[in-house]
């Protein structure tokens, strides 16, 4: 029986580096096996910010399964619908937004996990293991066991709360996006900022104290990538679609103008 490997989640298992690239911008199947040349291990289908639709997304996400690199999803904040949706369409992990208290977590791990773990609806036949007619327990147990859950801790209180919300079974990942946070600390953008290490630094302990995956997002030049995976960040999203072309093809144009004497 064919099944789609989770490999952000295997390298996290194994303690590696696991590392995504953001997806808003680009909206076609061709930029999975793009970023799957570029080594990328997993995507980071953006459903909160630009105008992908559900569709786009799930596409991308069955693609990706096919080409080995794993398809993880953010929805908008509450949206926990549409989170099913594009589990049952294809993803294997999925990003909730701004949560601040463990009684959310609860709410999450709830509704994505399916019984005994949780109360997610089962909608049949998945892509994950290419529709095959698979008895229902079996299906639904290995679909838990390789769906990677995040939620984003990006305000002060979910820091304070970073503990309690890393206790919640259900949840794999805690990452911080620490553009929201420094938004909110009154520093925006300055995502190096002591405060900011400040709130990663407990972020990383309650994960290890919980047996949880510490992430990030939002600091991207090299000196802040190399700060806080020393820091222990292994679930990293190194860049988006977005920015990486544009500061390409800004650097290749200035090279080819300094040739003109």
């Amino acid at each position: 029986m064919a099944f789609a490997v989770n490999v952000a989640k295997a390298r996290l298992k194994r303690n590696e580096l696991s590392i995504g690239i953001g997806i808003r911008l680009v909206r076609n199947v061709d930029i999975v096996k793009v970023m799957k040349a570029a080594g990328f291990d997993w995507l980071f289908i953006d459903l909160e910010h630009g105008s992908m639709s559900i569709e786009t997304a799930c596409e991308i996400a069955i693609t990706a399964q096919d080409s080995g690199i794993t398809p993880i999803v953010r929805v908008p904040y509450g949206e926990l619908t549409m989170a099913t949706r594009v589990l049952d369409g294809g993803a294997l992990g999925i990003v909730i937004p701004h949560v601040d208290t463990p009684e959310e977590a609860k709410q999450i791990a709830d509704k994505l996990r399916y019984p005994p773990r949780g109360h997610r609806s089962v909608g049949g036949g998945q892509a994950q293991f290419d529709y095959a007619p698979l008895p229902l327990g079996e299906m639904t147990a290995k679909s838990d066991d390789n769906t990677l859950i995040t939620v984003m801790i990006e305000t002060p209180k979910a820091v304070e709360n970073a503990e309690a919300i890393a206790a919640v079974p259900g949840i794999d990942c805690l990452l911080v996006g620490s553009s929201d946070l420094s938004m909110e600390m009154g520093i925006p953008g300055d995502t190096g900022n002591p405060k900011v290490q400040a709130a990663v630094d407990k972020v990383i302990a309650a994960c290890k104290k919980h047996g949880k995956w510490p992430g990030m997002g939002g600091a991207y030049t090299e000196e802040l990538l190399q700060l806080y995976t020393g820091k222990g960040m292994r679930f990293l999203l190194a860049g988006n679609d977005l920015p990486m072309l544009t500061a390409a093809a800004r650097v290749h144009q200035a090279k080819v103008r300094a040739f003109q004497k």
